[in-house]
């Protein structure tokens, strides 16, 4: 910190202004004329070694905070996220940049933080996935509600893996005289399920697997019998508009599918005895890759909670569609990183193999977060558009050393691959990532996977 051609003017006001004292007054703390203050506070005067000595002594100051544009990327994040071209008829070039980000820091930061949360541009209320995706991690995916009912009624139907089809399909008929049908792709064309109120029936296409066609009948059940849950949850959380309470409808009624099928408790102690191992606890419920892996966001349960985990969906293009944060905490960066370093581009080549890697990214944050992360291709069910993705499930690398899938890895921060923000927002000098490598990204409603 003893740089002599540091200019440091707005954080010395800023001191100066806490502190109640004038220019003349804190120059004659400092053993400085008022004159040469005056010029320190516009940065037209370094801040030299022994003047912020005195200040450290005087002031109790913390040098730390001169550096405190460096939780934006610092003058390569800032100039950066001003190439974004809705700023192109300006034409800033990097000495205004650089002008502002010593002039106002603070007023930088705001800028940064303004620009990183606005992604697209687009305003708050017309992004309808967007602000349902906040109203999910506003309860970190856990709806305790709509989970203990669940439960309840997944014991009264006494699921196991041998009968949860049967089960399922069973109460569907007695209770809601539906039934459930299988038919042939070419008479569903572009469709997984179809609901026929008029036949009262299930339709289901025959390119569904075993897990999936268990995910829609126990889709149905739970939309059927929690209605009314299912409504009041949609209704108090105050979405701008009627498609944003659609795809937050959807979520909530595939998140009961998935309490269903993997009630909480029985789920939590069979993640807890095995390791949170993947295979194993596909194999017990009977369930998907993914299902699993959502199912993992969403145990954030009071007293009784695992280990907090997000999930994201990535097509072979690398756009990312779908993200749940759970109770990770991830910001995930959803309009701009394509990392060719990070292990689910890699998973396309070897699909259907589980893969790991440690990794660290930041997200705005001063520092980056270090991640263990879990990848594996996921197949589309024959129908239009459904292809291939990858399904990355993330945990904090400091809760890792419980999963088995963690064995023999290393979860050293130095060990770990370092990751970029999106391009316009990161400062990194040395990135694995070349910089033309941007993407658009528009994630798709929130989906709990079959």
């Amino acid at each position: 910190m003893a740089d002599t051609n540091l200019l440091a003017g707005p954080a010395l006001r800023r001191l100066r202004k806490r502190e109640g004292l004038t220019q003349a007054a804190m120059a004659a703390a400092l053993g400085i004329s008022p004159s040469y203050l005056n010029l320190i506070e516009r940065n037209q005067r370094p801040l030299s070694a022994r003047v912020l000595v005195q200040v450290i002594e005087r002031f109790d100051f913390d040098p730390r905070s001169l550096r405190e544009d460096e939780a934006i990327g610092g003058l390569d994040g800032l100039v950066r996220r001003m190439t974004d071209k809705r700023f192109a008829d300006l034409a800033i070039d990097r000495e205004e940049v650089q002008e502002f980000l010593a002039a106002a820091p603070q007023i930088a930061a705001a800028f940064a933080r303004l620009y990183d949360q606005a992604g697209s541009g687009r305003p708050e209320g017309e992004d309808a996935a967007g602000a349902a995706r906040r109203a999910i991690e506003r309860w970190q995916n856990h709806f305790a509600d709509l989970d203990h009912a669940a439960e309840d009624l997944a014991d009264e139907l006494r699921l196991s893996r041998g009968e949860i089809s049967a089960a399922l399909g069973e109460r569907l008929r007695e209770k809601h005289r539906m039934t459930v049908r299988v038919l042939p792709a070419e008479v569903m064309p572009g469709q997984v399920h179809r609901l026929d109120l008029h036949a009262r029936q299930l339709q289901l296409s025959e390119m569904l697997p075993g897990a999936a066609r268990r995910f829609q009948i126990a889709r149905q059940v739970g939309a059927l019998e929690m209605r009314e849950a299912i409504e009041t949850l949609v209704a108090g959380v105050n979405l701008p508009s009627p498609e944003a309470r659609e795809i937050f409808r959807e979520h909530i009624t595939d998140y009961l599918a998935g309490a269903l099928l993997l009630p909480y408790r029985r789920f939590l102690r069979a993640c807890e005895q095995t390791g949170y191992d993947l295979a194993v606890l596909q194999r017990r419920f009977a369930v998907s890759f993914d299902q699993v892996a959502q199912r993992l966001t969403t145990l954030g349960r009071v007293g009784e909670r695992g280990l907090p985990f997000f999930t994201a969906t990535i097509d072979r293009a690398g756009r990312l569609a779908g993200f749940t944060a759970g109770g990770a905490g991830a910001l995930y960066p959803l309009d701009g990183a394509r990392w060719p370093a990070w292990i689910p581009y890699a998973a396309f080549e070897r699909p259907g193999a589980v893969l790991t890697q440690a990794v660290t990214f930041s997200e705005g944050e001063a520092a980056p977060r270090h991640w263990f992360t879990i990848t594996r291709t996921v197949d589309g069910d024959g129908v239009m558009c459904a292809a291939r993705r990858a399904v990355v499930l993330g945990i904090e690398a400091r809760f890792a050393g419980e999963l088995a899938l963690a064995r023999g890895v290393s979860l050293d921060p130095a060990d770990a691959v370092p990751l970029g923000t999106p391009c316009l927002r990161c400062g990194r000098a040395e990135c694995l990532t070349p910089a033309p490598a941007r993407m658009a990204s528009a994630p798709s409603r929130p989906r709990a996977g079959f």
